[in-house]
């Protein structure tokens, strides 16, 4: 427990390091992804910034930022430690790859948790956004996250074999922007569009985040109605699913001796 623990800070203080060092481009995507965001409600405002629709919209878009940046970076970072040689030196320490991993994407949560609050500080200044935060929100984004991590340890079991996803996950981050509820409820898909938005990691925790801040349903009221136990099993299955494919996908490499090529 205590190897483990010291290799999730270790990623953590290694991923400040790295946004320090590069802060000007991570200020850069900052300015992007707020310009998207307004662009996206100006547009879906019919040429207005509808103060309501603006909450509705900011709950999901931030979501949908914390998984970019995860799925952006996880496959990023195994190839980087592929094109550096490196990769193979993950396999030599006492602490298992998948907690390596983990710390990654902890320390990733983290770094953008400091992002997202810098954004939406702006956002809410600049808009005029009412966000009416209560504890039970961050429960919901903690459930949220941990079926997305189950989803980053799918690809980075893929960038194991593969090394080169980068297509692959910008297409995945662009479909959870339009099909998860982020820029517009799954209330207003047809019904086999709406089936398919529920299978993706982050739409339930979308749904039920809006539904405890938006509407002030508490955890035994989103329980009740089912949407929390949803939410639980989805990110449940992801993370079964997640730790099985990147077990299987580390078999695979190891039996190609590709670790170490790029």
């Amino acid at each position: 427990m205590g190897l483990s623990l010291l290799a999730i800070c270790n990623e953590t203080y290694k991923r400040f390091l790295i946004i320090w060092d590069y802060k000007f481009n991570v200020l850069v995507q900052l300015l992007v992804i707020g310009i998207i965001f307004i662009g996206a409600s100006f547009f879906l405002g019919n040429g207005q910034f509808n103060p309501q629709q603006l909450t509705v919209l900011f709950l999901g878009y931030i979501v949908w930022f914390y998984a970019r940046i995860v799925i952006m970076s996880t496959g990023a970072d195994l190839v980087g430690e592929a094109q550096a040689g490196t990769l193979e030196q993950m396999y030599m320490t006492p602490a298992p790859t998948e907690t390596l991993v983990l710390g990654r994407v902890l320390a990733t949560l983290l770094t953008t948790t400091i992002m997202v609050l810098l954004t939406s500080v702006a956002l809410i200044l600049i808009l005029g956004i009412a966000i009416p935060w209560r504890w039970e929100g961050l429960v919901i984004l903690a459930l949220t996250m941990a079926g997305l991590f189950g989803f980053a340890l799918i690809l980075g079991g893929l960038t194991l074999i593969f090394k080169q996803v980068d297509s692959l996950a910008d297409l995945i981050q662009n479909a959870l922007l339009f099909l998860t509820g982020s820029l517009l409820p799954i209330a207003h898909f047809p019904p086999w569009l709406a089936f398919i938005a529920r299978t993706l990691p982050i739409t339930d925790g979308i749904d039920v985040l809006r539904q405890v801040l938006l509407n002030k349903e508490s955890l035994l009221d989103v329980w009740g109605n089912q949407s929390l136990i949803w939410l639980i099993v989805n990110s449940s299955i992801y993370l079964a699913i997640g730790w099985i494919i990147f077990k299987y996908s580390e078999r695979i490499a190891r039996r190609q001796g590709s670790l170490s090529q790029y």
